[in-house]
């Protein structure tokens, strides 16, 4: 478990955001460097010190997972799970608390792989995808799927990844 102070201005203001990462499956492509500055850029207009956990899983822990939360007996891509705390006791914590990015990296490889991406690339999306969620971004309708696309699309350029949909194989399921 490794936690991560990281300090950004925003108009002029220090933001704190507090990312624990979790590496119950080791993914030693992916530093933790990289998944900072994703996790970052997803929360990059948040004007808030906000928290959450990223933890990358096997197959195993990722079926149990989507099996007990979801009703899906397999291991997905990635799972997010908002934080669902009582505004009286957010309210005295010192950040905000987002919640939980969950990735499956035996999937991730798999999904790389079959899609042609690089793993760092996918990497980046699902995490991406992963915090869009705990900020309220869903893609149950289509209005919602093109708003959170249009917004992964703009996240991932700016950290130079191509548009992750021009090829559309593959399946977030968070």
């Amino acid at each position: 478990m490794l936690s991560i102070l990281c300090r950004r201005h925003q108009n002029a203001v220090i933001m704190q955001h507090l990312i624990d990462i979790q590496r119950a499956d080791s993914l030693s492509e992916l530093s933790d460097a990289s998944l900072i500055r994703w996790v970052e850029c997803a929360l990059a207009e948040q004007a808030m010190d906000c928290e959450l956990s990223l933890r990358l899983v096997d197959d195993v822990e990722m079926s149990a997972l989507n099996r007990d939360y979801r009703g899906r007996d397999y291991a997905t891509n990635v799972l997010s799970f908002p934080a669902d705390l009582p505004e009286s006791i957010q309210a005295e914590l010192s950040h905000r608390l987002l919640g939980d990015v969950v990735i499956c990296t035996a999937v991730l490889r798999r999904e790389a792989s079959e899609q042609g991406k690089s793993l760092p690339d996918h990497a980046a999306h699902l995490v991406v995808h992963g915090c869009l969620h705990l900020l309220g971004m869903d893609h149950q309708d289509e209005m919602q799927a093109q708003c959170m696309e249009a917004r992964e699309i703009a996240l991932l350029a700016s950290l130079g990844i191509a548009d992750p949909y021009l090829n559309r194989e593959d399946d977030i399921a968070s």
